[in-house]
């Protein structure tokens, strides 16, 4: 169904929509989180390393499926809302072909270079083989993910994030299941996490695909839509690429910072596997939110009503502050359980190393979470040079931060305490600009 984002009142209209949005995200990261307890729990400690350090790597392609659905959503959310129908069909079919092309072109290079980055961050003998077996299936996977994410881009755009919600609610749940019949039942170790990861995915993939061109078949156009605008295409390449170099710089800043987590042993590298998936979580599902109040800004600025982008905002605040409150409350005093659900026999080393990330990081989620809203709204109003000035000034800090302090007595656990001072810093950047914004001038 699709939903107009421009009238009703704001707070009510944005947390009908973001909700089912962060849903879908918990759902979709059950996918990773599956992934890791399976490894951990019937495999071994090894396998847990394993799959969590080639997660780190999957994260550069998931930036470029982030970009392809940031770019798409962003202004198919302000060609609706301006009802320039004909046009919005063809920033989808724009989207979908430009994204066929750049998802080969990744599959290329992932099977040229992923064994070289695995060695680049020093990835220890005993995991290397699970790491590179588990990546060369994932990159299989890749046209999946990158027209999933098109899809619930369109979705989002639209002001339908229900649809999407249906369809990792069911892709997730079977991954579980899936991920414990191929390894438990057929035995088929590290492998088997990632064949079942690849069919839930193809799936929910195919699925969403032909529910978005049916759903643009109901909309009425005077006439037939191109299939591609090299006009349109720029547009969404202005806020694609920003958002895919963002993701990407911070993916290999994740993965500068994985090779100095590597350096201290495969017991560091499970527990910050275990806990690096929990806190991906959170951060994950913020940005997911931060992506529908996107969604909220674009239309709103598609259709000239720039008040309520700033009404956008506080509603945004106010609705992951709510979710911050179990999250933190949960993560800082359970840690210890949460982190043994990923864990079989697990090392003393590994369990403390994901606690102590917990206690760390959990009490910041309600500064990440704030510049994540800030950042939603940058983003829907296109303003990408100071969206990346905030990121990168987040990402810069986190990962020097990681190396310098890692350096000094505190040993691992100099690299959580980069979090949040980066997090902290990148926040107060965020708000600066968007307190700069042009609804904060009207009433």
């Amino acid at each position: 169904m699709n939903k107009d984002l421009t009238v009703g009142k704001p707070e009510t209209v944005l947390w009908k929509f973001c909700l089912p949005l962060f849903g879908s995200i918990i759902f979709q990261q059950l996918y990773n989180i599956a992934d890791s307890l399976v490894a951990g729990k019937f495999i071994g400690e090894e396998a847990l390393a394993a799959v969590g350090n080639s997660y780190e790597v999957t994260l550069i392609f998931i930036a470029f499926a982030f970009g392809c659905n940031i770019g798409c959503s962003v202004i198919v959310s302000q060609l609706f809302g301006a009802k320039q129908y004909r046009n919005m069909k063809t920033a989808v079919y724009t989207t979908l072909i430009a994204s066929g092309v750049l998802c080969l072109l990744l599959m290329v290079f992932g099977t040229m270079f992923c064994e070289t980055l695995l060695h680049l961050i020093n990835t220890p003998e005993n995991v290397i083989a699970d790491s590179k077996l588990y990546l060369d299936i994932y990159i299989l996977s890749l046209p999946f993910v990158f027209y999933y994410n098109v899809a619930t881009g369109v979705f989002s755009a639209l002001g339908d994030s229900k649809t999407p919600f249906i369809f990792l609610a069911v892709s997730s749940t079977s991954n579980i299941a899936m991920d414990i019949w191929f390894v438990a039942g057929f035995k088929m170790g590290v492998a088997g996490v990632a064949w079942a990861t690849l069919i839930c995915q193809g799936v929910s993939c195919v699925l969403a695909v032909v529910v978005v061109f049916r759903r643009l078949a109901k909309i009425h156009t005077d006439e037939k839509p191109a299939l591609f605008s090299m006009k349109l295409f720029k547009q969404i390449s202005m806020i694609a690429i920003p958002s895919i170099l963002q993701q990407s710089f911070i993916s290999v800043g994740n993965i500068v910072i994985q090779g100095v987590i590597n350096s201290f042993g495969s017991s560091v590298m499970a527990g910050y596997s275990a806990a690096i998936k929990l806190n991906n979580l959170v951060i994950t599902s913020f940005t997911t939110l931060g992506n529908g109040i996107s969604n909220f800004a674009a239309q709103n600025i598609g259709a000239g009503i720039l008040p309520r982008v700033k009404a956008g905002f506080k509603a945004g605040l106010k609705l992951v502050w709510i979710l911050c409150v179990p999250l933190v409350l949960l993560y800082f005093f359970a840690g210890n359980v949460l982190v043994s659900i990923f864990l079989d026999e697990p090392t003393g080393m590994a369990m403390s190393t994901g606690i102590e990330i917990l206690r760390i990081l959990s009490p910041f989620y309600f500064v990440v979470s704030t510049k994540l809203v800030a950042d939603g709204i940058l983003r829907g109003a296109g303003l990408m040079k100071q969206f990346m000035i905030a990121t990168f000034t987040d990402l810069i800090l986190r990962v020097s931060l990681a190396k310098i302090l890692a350096a000094t007595i505190l040993g691992s656990t100099g690299i959580w305490l980069a979090w949040p001072i980066g997090w902290a810093i990148g926040t107060l950047v965020s708000i600066f600009f968007y307190r700069k914004g042009s609804w904060n001038s009207q009433s």
